[in-house]
């Protein structure tokens, strides 16, 4: 398979700084060289320019730096399209969780009716009128729902990017107020960490897959490290106890791979400021390979 490799170090979405230089990070972990190892060809065409916060006017306390997020995520969208149209699986790294925008309009710009699952700790679902911090990161997945500000929502002219059926979060345990309604009223199948420690990770990912990949749906998979334990990935933009095991995680990339329907994968959340000799960053360059391929026999 040849893996196309798109950068976008992308800090304007949350208040804390570091996840930019996660991109770096995870190229500096072997990524390259690992996805060659395990029979893939790899074209990595760089970074995607993203503007400094210092050098951004903050703008609308609730939705913040939205006009150069919608840049970035523009061109982000032409990227990950262009990738698909040349027959390539768009591995997109970054950043905060603002740059899934980008990606998954690209994806469902090239293939219509797509299912994404989205692993992460939070549920990535609030609005400018539920938002308590105004930072695009946490209001991303609404948007490409059809929920939220007009100009998250429009970006390319689909709307919804997704339909709200088919996507599955798996791995949540920490959710705003407000957000938790907007999931309940929107029927989002949302699976938490009670329901993992309650069925265990095969059943769940089994079924996330079935939601999101019905009837052979190609499946976006938007991984946010923060989904694992802290214990397991310290150095993520927004750390919550209690998360996914290491064995956990990589049993779910293993069973993505399985099911052959993943057509684009974005990696968010790796800050390596907060971070222990790049093991997040290491971490996140094993989970790639397990969902597109690698196995241990």
């Amino acid at each position: 398979m040849q893996i196309r490799v798109i950068g976008v170090p992308m800090d304007l979405g949350a208040d804390r700084r570091g996840v930019d230089i996660g991109v770096s990070a995870i190229r500096y972990a072997g990524l390259h060289e690992k996805l060659r190892a395990l029979g893939h060809s790899v074209k990595d065409i760089g970074n995607l320019h993203v503007p400094l916060p210092e050098n951004q006017p903050a703008g609308d306390p609730h939705v913040k730096y939205l006009e150069p997020i919608i840049q970035v995520a523009e061109e982000l969208a032409a990227a990950v399209s262009e990738a698909l149209q040349a027959g390539d699986l768009p591995l997109v790294l970054g950043g905060d969780h603002s740059i899934a925008l980008g990606s998954i309009t690209g994806v469902s710009s090239f293939y219509g009716d797509i299912g994404v699952i989205w692993i992460d700790a939070h549920g990535d679902f609030n609005t400018p009128e539920t938002t308590p911090s105004g930072n695009i990161h946490g209001m991303v997945l609404a948007a490409l729902a059809g929920l939220g500000h007009e100009r998250l929502v429009r970006l390319a002219g689909r709307v919804p990017k997704v339909n709200p059926q088919n996507i599955a979060i798996v791995g949540v345990r920490d959710l705003d107020p407000g957000e938790r309604e907007l999931l309940r009223a929107n029927r989002i199948h949302v699976f938490t960490m009670t329901d993992i420690d309650r069925r265990g990770i095969s059943a769940i990912m089994e079924e996330a897959i079935a939601v999101a990949g019905h009837n052979g749906r190609r499946i976006h998979l938007s991984l946010d490290l923060d989904a694992l334990d802290p214990s397991e990935a310290p150095g993520v933009g927004t750390p919550v106890r209690g998360g996914l095991s290491y064995r956990e995680a990589h049993l779910s990339m293993e069973l993505l791979a399985a099911c052959g329907q993943i057509c684009s994968i974005d990696v968010v959340e790796v800050n390596p400021i907060l971070d222990r000799e790049n093991a997040t960053a290491s971490l996140a360059v094993g989970l790639v390979l397990s969902a597109l391929g690698k196995t241990i026999l």
